[in-house]
């Protein structure tokens, strides 16, 4: 391929994979915001503002371990080219865009993950997945909103006998201030965790463009770590900061209904988990723990307080959105070669 026309691909890649981050944060701003919303707590655009600084803050607090995974730990790197990269941001914007049409807090990072893992299927057939990368990236569709649900009951249990004998009142004035800290630990492990993973797919695409060398892979991306970094980090933020007010609906009032100490607990279960995950390089799902933690609170007043039928839909289009992402990036694939031979 032509230098200019290797430059202008990998140019167009990374507005694609910083588009899919503005897109990841307008898609999973529900993950910071919902319950801060669904309480009265903050207005719904003070409430954005809240969660996009916060976003941008984890530039500077969670490393990038989840980028290195997502960057060299899921596919061979060797069997990547540009096409593979583009294709795969674009089946992962496809259903993130369908899912926030249905209402529906699909996982942004599994779309991600999925998309990418079927372009480079589509191109070298299933030898290009490194398995160990996988197993605990699957492993934890199922942990991390059973860790939110254990944690977001367990925290709900200990502060209700904690205050068994504080009037309601008081516990709803305490907790409406105590709902900041938690939304904005939510909103910190949210940009942590889901704009390293753009990170890890630009570092590919530059990769796979020849601007990056495979140590420079293996340590710190050399001259492209700051800007890789800012880029990812704005561009979660800004996504946030539009919101995707759908599924904020859907997160915070049609699972069950929550008052600010339950939306503190909810919150609070998924930033330790969200947190833990990021800082061992664990790629997982925002909206997945949070979901769990916010089901967790909402089973410690009685299982009925659960729309189980929203939530089975929720659960249904998590399992789905790995193999229909990975389906529709193999597709984009195709056509791309199609088109292309070289792709």
């Amino acid at each position: 391929m032509h230098v200019n026309s290797t430059l202008i691909l990998t140019a167009v890649t990374v507005l694609v994979a910083l588009s899919f981050d503005f897109i990841n944060g307008f898609h999973d701003a529900a993950n910071s915001i919902a319950t801060v919303v669904s309480t009265r707590v903050l207005s719904p655009k003070l409430a954005v503002v809240w969660a996009a600084f916060f976003n941008f803050v984890a530039a500077f607090v969670l490393g990038i371990a989840v980028a290195k995974t997502i960057g060299k730990g899921l596919v061979d790197l060797h069997q990547v080219t540009q096409y593979v990269v583009l294709a795969g941001l674009l089946g992962a914007i496809f259903w993130d865009l369908l899912t926030w049409y249905w209402s529906l807090p699909t996982s942004s990072s599994h779309a991600l993950i999925g998309g990418y893992a079927g372009a480079a299927i589509a191109r070298g057939g299933f030898g290009v997945i490194i398995p160990s990368g996988w197993n605990k990236t699957l492993a934890f569709i199922i942990i991390s909103p059973l860790v939110g649900f254990l944690l977001g009951l367990g925290l709900m249990v200990a502060i209700s006998w904690l205050l068994r004998r504080a009037t309601p009142r008081q516990v709803d004035r305490w907790f409406r201030w105590l709902q900041l800290v938690s939304s904005a630990g939510v909103s910190l492990a949210h940009g942590g965790n889901d704009a390293q993973k753009t990170m890890g797919i630009v570092a590919g695409a530059l990769f796979a463009g020849g601007y990056i060398t495979q140590t420079e892979m293996n340590t710190n991306w050399g001259r492209f770590h700051v800007p890789i970094i800012f880029a990812a980090y704005i561009a979660i933020a800004l996504g946030t900061y539009f919101g995707g007010w759908r599924i904020v609906r859907t997160m915070g009032t049609k699972i069950t209904k929550l008052k600010p100490v339950g939306g503190f607990c909810a919150e609070s279960a998924a930033a330790l988990t969200l947190i833990g995950t990021a800082l061992t390089g664990i790629p997982v799902s925002t909206t997945h723990t949070i979901t769990g933690a916010i089901v967790g609170v909402g089973a410690t007043q009685r299982l009925s307080a659960v729309r189980w039928g929203v939530a089975r839909r929720i659960v249904w289009a998590w399992i789905l959105t790995i193999p229909a992402s990975a389906l529709i990036g193999a597709m984009i694939f195709w056509i791309m070669r199609l088109v292309h031979r070289g792709a």
